[in-house]
């Protein structure tokens, strides 16, 4: 177990490393600018909402509407589900109309008319304050080349684009009078240019509103801040009051996703008070790599859940060592309202301890409840379930107003969450995390593969491997890999496997237990064989060591790291209540320490929202331990449940937004339980529907019944019908299992140009929903999507079709009553 948090008076481990929080040394309230995403969106509904709006994403950036850089993520289109879940701007990245990469250099004469028309649709949306003109894309690479050394060359070409962008800032505000316009965009931080820059743009009268520029190397880690101090000093010295700063390509392919390298990045843009966007190095549609399919968390997006959780002020953190890559770093924030202070941090192995300075015993009393979770690495595709809490203790406020919390054997991939808040009467329950221990593919016994080395600081941009090593090569008919492994007491335990899969189809290993029975284990698709994701499978040892074998099946599939972790219980996770998302003014009362960090009080006019993560989809019980009533609204229903009262919940699979109201009470948690049960639902197989204008069954060994409907839509006759017996009347969650692969190449040799399609839902005689289905990354793989609808009880036809486009190909539909 990592990140533990030992019994108050217990003796530290020797030279731990040392993180300060001075809670007293405020740097202002929480920005949240670092949880941007460059063509984060790619489609209306892609990411899920349920993913978009619990992180308060404050800026991305996309393409012009119909721009031929990309085949999807238009500003126009993807502003509607943007916009619907509390996302603050959009940057137009205007050069993107163009087709080519680098961007076809047909000069400025070709370029105006596209201006022109950018700048009138935007201007035409009634949400154009919202829009952020960015007139050019590293032009010290493309066009004008202002990186050269040779300063003639260099001044010639500074010349040419200073006048082009007198020329296009001004077209813009001809049509656009309130225009926003960001630049000069470099691709990486220039000194000399930007001294030109602003002595021009101050003259000219054509100063952006936002600067922008690119950190793109992992020597940003170490270089941002001086990038920063240098640039605010080019300020100062031509008399040019602070802008707006968006850093609006970060991050390299090794740090998407993971945890504990994310937290070093935004460390350092939220305490400069920064916006910033990840870069694009992949697919389009996940928040560059933290939303698995549409609505799955990985690690990372929970990582910047719990960044949108911070509120109050942001308050000085010192690392062992600043502007270091890969090291440990952290930010924090404190909420003197809520009587909370938490800290974010990650980026190392091995022990810290977390020294937190000036704790206020007005704000705090004598002693805090430190709550400690961790959000692991899970790979690009790999689900994770909501962090775990490691420990929770009561820590007495020492007399010069620090609090230590120590945490042992830290994982480098991982970033924890420490959240303080008042200990009140009694002690907590403490946590109890169940054994776990993890084996890395490069140090197993390894037959017929090879070991090879990616996303190191020396090749940032290779994907990131768990220990910076994975397995891949497991081609040959004897290829496997042999992890020895020793667990404490017999029992069934989780093996989650990190693996990568890009043959086209799902791809399968035996897995056997000391040479046991062989078992298949099959793997979903993968974008690559480094792109990872996570198989979670049961296997039943004896305490003591074993050898657990994969060996190559149908397919090639590259692995990286197994964990396992003891099966205890029936899966469940408490949702604490006090770090909910809030709308209205509840009240914090931390009394009694009880279970958890302590109770939110609702009155009429307060709501508190549960991000609720189900790891597929189907029933789990709720329970909301409050001390009235409540009322949960989920899926577009509305239910009523007493104190500590289960209810049977319809989940989908990923995470589910739960509101909760109340005319007054106290809520400590709710609590989630279950596996996903199915009892009760109604399912469909394609060979039920009535196909109509060329929809057609195609026979496919991966569909649960040997067949899906295919050629599906692409006219208004093209169509699929089902007839549904509902039980009851009421609001029902509608889950299709469907495929598609769409693509379309726009010659970016590092991007992914998956689409999308969509298909139009109608049920009975009501208006027809469209619901957007994300790229399976094969036809032969099948994903949910779940889509709230409303039914009568007895018959109901429930029709898909696409009058304009094709649909997916759909195996089957299941629907379940939400309140079940």
């Amino acid at each position: 177990m990592a990140a533990t948090l030992p019994a108050t008076g217990s003796a530290a481990a020797a030279d731990p490393q040392r993180l300060t929080v001075d809670l007293a040394a405020s740097e202002g309230p929480v920005m949240l600018g670092a949880n941007g995403a460059l063509y984060g969106l790619s489609d209306d509904g892609v990411p899920s909402d349920a993913t978009l709006a619990p992180l308060k994403v404050t800026s991305v950036s996309q393409k012009p509407e119909g721009g031929a850089q990309h085949p999807n993520g238009d500003a126009l289109t993807v502003s509607k589900s943007f916009f619907r879940n509390g996302g603050g701007e959009i940057n137009v990245m205007m050069q993107d109309i163009y087709a080519k990469w680098p961007y076809e250099d047909l000069g400025i004469d070709d370029y105006l008319p596209k201006v022109d028309k950018i700048a009138k649709e935007v201007a035409a949306d009634p949400n154009s304050d919202r829009f952020v003109y960015i007139p050019f894309n590293e032009p010290d690479q493309i066009w004008y080349k202002l990186g050269v050394a040779d300063q003639t060359q260099y001044e010639a070409n500074r010349d040419r684009f200073f006048k082009d962008w007198k020329t296009v800032y001004q077209r813009i505000r001809a049509i656009d009078p309130d225009a926003r316009i960001a630049g000069p965009n470099e691709a990486g931080y220039h000194t000399r240019l930007l001294r030109d820059f602003l002595a021009f743009a101050k003259r000219e009268n054509v100063l952006p509103q936002v600067m922008t520029w690119h950190e793109l190397g992992s020597g940003s880690l170490r270089d941002f801040q001086a990038h920063y101090d240098d640039y605010r000093s080019l300020e100062r010295a031509a008399g040019i009051a602070p802008l707006k700063i968006n850093i609006d390509e970060y991050a390299n392919r090794r740090d998407l996703s993971v945890p504990g390298q994310l937290v070093q990045w935004v460390s350092m843009f939220e305490r400069n008070k920064v916006y910033a966007n990840a870069a694009y190095w992949d697919a389009a549609g996940n928040l560059s790599g933290h939303v698995v399919r549409s609505n799955i968390p990985n690690g990372g997006w929970w990582f910047f859940r719990w960044y949108a959780g911070l509120t109050g002020d942001t308050v000085k953190v010192t690392p062992p060592r600043a502007d270091t890559i890969d090291t440990l770093q952290g930010l924090a924030s404190l909420d003197t309202s809520r009587r909370q202070a938490q800290v974010l941090l990650g980026g190392s192995d091995g022990d810290s301890d977390v020294v937190v300075e000036n704790v206020s015993r007005s704000v705090f009393g004598r002693t805090v409840t430190a709550t400690v979770a961790e959000a692991a690495w899970s790979g690009y595709e790999g689900q994770h379930a909501a962090p775990r809490v490691l420990a929770r203790t009561k820590v007495k406020v020492a007399d010069d107003g620090t609090v230590t919390v120590p945490l042992r054997g830290l994982h480098k991939m991982s970033a924890y969450r420490i959240v303080l808040t008042p200990g009140g009467t009694g002690s907590p329950s403490p946590a109890s995390a169940p054994w776990s221990a993890s084996y890395e593919a490069e140090d197993a016994a390894i037959t017929d593969g090879k070991v090879y080395t990616q996303g190191t600081v020396d090749n940032a941009n290779g994907y990131a491997a768990s220990g910076t090593k994975d397995v891949g090569s497991l081609n040959q008919a004897t290829s496997k890999v042999a992890f020895t492994v020793t667990v404490p007491k017999d029992g069934t335990y989780d093996l989650a496997i990190l693996y990568g899969n890009q043959s086209g189809r799902p791809a399968a290993q035996q897995l056997s237990v000391d040479g046991g029975a062989p078992v298949t284990v099959t793997y979903p698709s993968t974008e690559n064989w480094t792109y990872r994701a996570k198989k979670d499978v049961g296997v039943r040892l004896s305490a003591g060591t074993h050898t657990l074998t994969l060996a190559k099946g149908d397919a090639e599939v590259t692995l990286d790291r197994v964990d396992l972790t003891a099966r205890t219980a029936v899966p469940s996770a408490r949702y604490e209540a006090t770090l909910a998302d809030i709308s209205g003014m509840p009240s914090y009362d931390y009394s009694s320490a009880g279970v958890g960090t302590g109770s939110l009080v609702l009155r009429s006019g307060d709501k508190a929202v549960f991000d609720v993560y189900a790891p597929r989809d189907g029933y789990f019980t709720v329970v909301p331990q409050t001390t009235a009533p409540v009322r949960l609204a989920l899926h577009g229903e509305t239910v009523t449940a007493s104190p500590g009262k289960p209810l049977r919940l319809y989940l989908v699979a990923g995470n589910n937004r739960v509101a909760l109201t109340a005319r007054h009470a106290a809520v400590r948690s709710l609590d989630v339980s279950g596996n996903g049960s199915t009892t009760g639902t109604l399912s469909y197989e394609a060979a039920s529907a009535t196909l109509a204008g060329g929809a057609e069954l195609v026979d496919s060994p991966y569909a649960s019944a040997g067949s899906y409907i295919g050629s599906l839509g692409n006219s208004p006759a093209g169509t699929a019908g089902f007839t549904v017996d509902a039980p009851r009347s009421g609001r029902y969650v509608l889950v299709v299992h469907y495929a598609h692969n769409d693509r379309r190449d726009n010659g970016h040799a590092y991007n992914t140009d998956i689409m999308s399609r969509t298909a139009d839902i109608t049920v009975g005689d009501a208006a027809p929903v469209t619901a957007t289905f994300k790229n399976t990354w094969s036809t032969d793989d099948y994903w949910t999507l779940g889509v709230p609808v409303d039914l009568k009880k007895g018959s109901n036809t429930v029709t898909f079709g696409n009058a304009s486009a094709w649909a997916p190909n759909i195996d089957r539909i299941e629907l379940g009553r939400v309140v079940g």
